[in-house]
């Protein structure tokens, strides 16, 4: 693999021809061991491979390894077009799979009563030989033609395993058919297996057109997300309206929605009212209406009232285009656990070549007088049983169902290993303002030393330029009351502490926390401090208004718990999970949620820059630490988790920031996202099993291991039956959790 600067350039491709996990494998080794290629990574289910090269090489250079191996590169499909042309690829190929498995099943039937009940007929194999060929070499001729291209690469696929038993059983065949004297001169029969050939071609080409029929379905949610994106608008210019692509849509164009049509790009509303259905970001069914000046977003559905919209995000910076980007690298990615299956995969189809060949040397040995004839139909078995494709869609088909699942859930995956990680996790902290609680908080009482009228607009001017929930339930509850902020200068935010600023006369004020007054020297009355005590017992916020000389008021703000937090909380303390509360606020008013919440643990008056410290703590404790919070304010937090769980709030999802995004603010989602990460590894698990156990259990019995105890042995098309259900059946299996309740 080469090492290449930071230039380096990052692509998804759509791979054509790969058939089996040992495909995916051959896929990314060529490409790995190409010049100029950093990484080459392959999704078998939705045949991608996503490739970091150098910025000198041709993507052509890509192209070519793979066609000489028997694959193909799509170098021209990109974003919607890719994902347009992988739709009509899997159609092409599902239809192609269909016509080859009519056509084999046609031929096949008689060449199979032929060989069951007519064994004795002397023209049988004849017809049987004839009726073969083109089951073999027309509607199976891909196998042998991949297989060559690969055997010239010295690379092995489930191409090689049918090509190989089908080819060796066909040719003995046919020579027994031209000369069966060579072994009745011996005291043997002439046995043709020209119904195992063509049964297997067509159980296999069964097996794949059912694998290819169900793996579409596992995308369906994709699909859903991004048949909200609008394909033509009516734009407005000059007055006129006139119908454009929505590629052809520019930056402050205005843009004609009527009711039942999808916002096409994120913008803002210009002209007129409307009622938004916004469910596919925040999950909230009520439609929410929007007046002029209010943002609007790609994929929302307009209900009723025709309005103009301006145009402010296009293309792939729309919130509906990154979350539909997020879903795809998320369903493209791997978990750690396909590490190990991918090395399996990649050694898988030589070892099963090496144990036929043992198989067969075996009975030669030891097989009795029907030593060839049984070593031959042994060797056949193990090559046809053997399925790398059930390990090569073990994962990925799981991953991309549990990951569509979660975005019609409005939770948003970012990789396979959050998942993982997920079911680690044995500690969750919870955020409380905006998490926990609304994050709309509103003032409550407001207790003034000095006279209101001169000091209000001092305090307005403060607050109006800080970003925080209380500064802005502040600034609402002044401007109700008719003040107007005066003239400041020098305005300065201090984290975890509160605001400043310098007057026209050059006097300072502040607004913040105790520990803000304290840093200023002051200190409340003991009837204001009996009042900020009884606030914050009643779980409100207490801020303060002062100056260098005294404290000017105090304030209760209050906050309210979000719909549905209490029961989010009960869930996950009966799912086993341990919950902490980390809040910058006093440790009264936290004491009092976490009370209200049945939460016994919280740590109070935390700076946003030590909620990282208390994690990294934490994990030193040998604990999986959670972190659930807004995604910005505790970024550091986030990020340093064994899983960071970023709160959505429209437009400011974060989805850079954590592993995991809620689109809504709903804390119910949170124990839905660990069910979710529960169900989709136990789809893992089981597919995983299932693939090894049937390959450990399949292989020894097709090579005979039950013959000395009960005289059974595999016949080679129940062999071919098998290891084309056992992909189908994975992928089944994958396709259970699209029915379950999260």
């Amino acid at each position: 693999m080469a090492t290449i600067d930071n230039n380096a350039i990052e692509d998804t491709f759509l791979v054509q021809g790969m058939s089996c996990a040992a495909c995916a494998s051959s896929v990314e080794s060529i490409l790995q061991h190409t010049d100029g290629v950093a990484e080459a990574e392959v999704n078998f289910a939705a045949h991608t491979v996503k490739v970091k090269y150098a910025e000198n090489l041709a993507p052509q250079v890509l192209k070519e390894a793979l066609q000489s191996i028997g694959y193909d590169l799509d170098l021209e499909a990109k974003d919607r077009e890719q994902d347009q042309k992988r739709k009509e690829q899997q159609e092409r190929r599902y239809k192609e799979l269909k016509k080859q498995t009519l056509g084999s099943a046609l031929l096949s039937l008689p060449v199979f009563v032929i060989g069951m009940f007519f064994g004795t007929w002397s023209w049988g194999p004849w017809i049987s030989a004839v009726l073969a060929l083109p089951v073999l070499f027309i509607f199976g001729g891909h196998f042998y033609r991949n297989a060559w291209k690969q055997l010239k690469h010295g690379l092995a696929t489930m191409d090689t395993l049918v090509a190989l038993s089908t080819g060796i059983a066909y040719t003995f065949s046919l020579f027994n058919t031209f000369y069966p004297e060579f072994w009745i001169s011996r005291g043997l029969e002439a046995h043709v297996y020209f119904e195992a050939a063509v049964v297997i071609i067509t159980f296999v080409s069964l097996g794949k057109t059912l694998e290819e029929r169900a793996k579409s379905s596992t995308s369906q949610a994709l699909e859903k997300l991004m048949n909200l994106q609008a394909k033509q608008v009516i734009r407005l210019r000059d007055g006129e309206e006139e119908e454009v692509e929505i590629e052809d849509l520019k930056a402050e164009d205005l843009v004609r929605v009527k009711a039942g049509q999808s916002i096409p790009v994120d913008g803002i509303l210009h002209q007129g009212s409307a009622s938004i259905d916004e469910s596919m970001l925040s999950g909230e069914s009520i439609p929410i209406s929007k007046e002029e000046g209010d943002k609007l977003y790609a994929g929302t559905l307009a209900q009723k009232g025709s309005f103009v919209l301006k145009v402010d995000q296009i293309g792939e910076d729309t919130v509906l285009a990154q979350i539909i980007r997020l879903v795809k690298e998320a369903q493209s990615s791997k978990a750690p656990v396909q590490d190990l299956v991918n090395k399996i995969a990649g050694i898988f189809v030589p070892v099963v070549i090496g144990i036929a060949i043992l198989t067969f040397g075996v009975w030669m040995i030891w097989g009795g007088e029907e030593a060839f004839a049984r070593a031959l139909y042994t060797a056949i078995a193990v090559l046809v049983i053997a399925c790398p494709c059930a390990l090569g869609l073990a994962t990925p088909t799981a991953i991309m169902v549990g990951v569509g699942k979660g975005a019609e859930n409005n939770i948003l995956v970012r990789n396979a290993e959050s998942l993982e990680r997920a079911r680690e996790v044995d500690l969750l902290l919870l955020d409380k303002t905006g998490t926990l609680t609304r994050g709309k908080p509103e003032v409550l009482e407001a207790e003034w030393q000095l006279a209101e009228k001169d000091f209000a607009p001092i305090l307005l001017a403060l607050q109006q330029q800080s970003e925080h929930p209380l500064a802005t339930a502040l600034v609402r509850h002044l401007r109700t009351q008719g003040y107007k902020a005066t003239e400041q200068q020098n305005f300065e935010a201090i984290e975890g502490r509160g605001v400043k600023i310098s007057i026209a006369s050059g006097e300072e004020y502040a607004s913040g926390n105790a520990q803000f007054l304290a840093d200023w020297n002051l200190s409340p009355a003991q009837d204001l401090s009996a009042k900020a005590q009884k606030w914050a017992q009643q779980g409100a916020t207490v801020l303060y208004f002062f100056n260098r000389d005294q404290i000017i008021a105090q304030f209760a703000i209050g906050d309210q718990l979000k719909a549905g937090s209490a029961e989010a909380v009960q869930t996950l303390q009966k799912d086993g999970l341990e919950l902490m509360i980390i809040s910058g606020d006093n440790a009264q008013t936290t004491a009092y949620w976490a009370e209200e919440l049945g939460i016994s643990n919280f740590r109070a008056e935390v700076l946003p820059q030590d909620k990282g410290s208390i994690v990294r703590d934490l994990q030193a404790q040998g604990r999986k630490v959670a972190m659930v919070g807004d995604g910005i304010n505790d970024s550091e937090a986030l990020a340093q988790a064994d899983l960071g769980i970023a709160m959505g709030h429209g437009s400011d999802i974060a989805m850079e920031v954590a592993p995991m995004t809620l689109m809504s603010s709903d804390l119910r989602l949170i124990p839905k996202a660990f069910h979710l990460s529960k169900l989709t590894l136990q789809g893992i698990h089981q597919n995983l099993f299932w693939a090894f156990i049937y390959n450990l259990i399949g292989i020894p019995i097709a090579a005979g291991i039950l013959y000395p105890f009960t005289g059974f042995l595999l016949d080679p098309m129940i062999a071919g039956a098998a290891m084309a259900f056992s992909s189908v059946s994975v992928v089944l299996n994958s396709l259970r959790l699209r029915g379950r309740d999260l």
